[in-house]
């Protein structure tokens, strides 16, 4: 979203606010996607727009789940990581194998005026709140949401083999708003095509706005906007050698008394080398 800053410092920083407000991109990102067995890395973790974004700041009593899912099994990260008031996302990837980590934030609030709700529902495609507010008479009303994040990121931990099959990657969280794939994104090659179910409160989601953000060496960030079939499923290729990032954002009616509207957001993001097609 645009937008334009008065010119006094003050009014200037509660504009800045208000942008870090909108932008609700929120993922994880590994210094590295591919690393050897053993190795222990500092997640980092991002909001913003565009898969650039800025380091997400808050406090640790924000998360309430943080888990690896290994091949062994699942590993709960929560008490290391939020023993102190600063979150601290050190994960080891000790076996060999495709990793996945997830991590979930409990509900932040935010109030915006009428005109800057409809335009945030808009160019985030939830045009069918824009259409419920206007059944409610409330389309010049303030905009009260409660939202919540999930982000997971896939890790590969030494070489692909087709001996994983513990299938780590592909496991439901159980999270509001889920993106599940179908293939690991590790054992695909340049060309290939990755399927993500959406899942809606375990439920595929059909109709849901899907965004793939791909950021390659040296171009800018390509995004692809797919809609979910009748299953849930949205389906795209890997084209480039890079980073890449899956994101949505699905909206209700809220039962809160702090917010009329309860958004979830989730993404997942993986990297990809471009392997030759054979």
């Amino acid at each position: 979203m645009q937008k334009k800053y008065a010119s006094a410092p003050l009014l200037a920083l509660a504009a800045l606010t208000a942008t870090a407000a909108l932008a609700h991109e929120f993922w994880l990102l590994p210094p590295q996607f591919f690393v050897t067995p053993g190795t222990t890395l500092n997640l980092h973790l991002f909001v913003g727009e565009n898969f650039t974004g800025e380091r997400w700041g808050n406090k640790s009593n924000r998360v309430t789940r943080l888990a690896q899912y290994a091949p062994p099994g699942l590993n709960d990260l929560l008490a290391t990581a939020t023993t102190a008031d600063t979150l601290h996302p050190n994960v080891t990837f000790a076996q060999p194998g495709t990793h996945m980590v997830v991590l979930s934030t409990n509900n932040a609030f935010i109030t915006l005026e009428a005109e800057k709700f409809n335009a945030y529902l808009k160019e985030d495609g939830l045009d069918y709140i824009l259409l419920r507010r206007q059944q409610r008479g409330a389309l010049n009303k303030p905009g009260r949401e409660a939202y919540s994040r999930c982000a997971k990121t896939l890790v590969q931990v030494g070489s692909y083999t087709s001996t994983d099959t513990a299938r780590a990657w592909s496991r439901p969280t159980g999270m509001a708003l889920d993106l599940v794939p179908e293939q690991n994104p590790y054992a695909l090659r340049t060309g290939n095509s990755l399927t993500i179910r959406v899942l809606a409160d375990g439920q595929p989601k059909a109709g849901q706005l899907v965004q793939v953000w791909q950021r390659s060496p040296g171009q800018t960030v390509k995004i692809t906007k797919l809609y979910s079939n009748q299953n849930g499923r949205v389906l795209f290729r890997l084209t480039n050698p890079g980073q890449y990032m899956v994101s949505a954002v699905r909206m209700v009616p809220a039962s809160l008394p702090e917010a009329d509207w309860q958004s979830n957001w989730s993404t997942l993001t993986f990297g990809f080398k471009g392997i030759p097609s054979r």
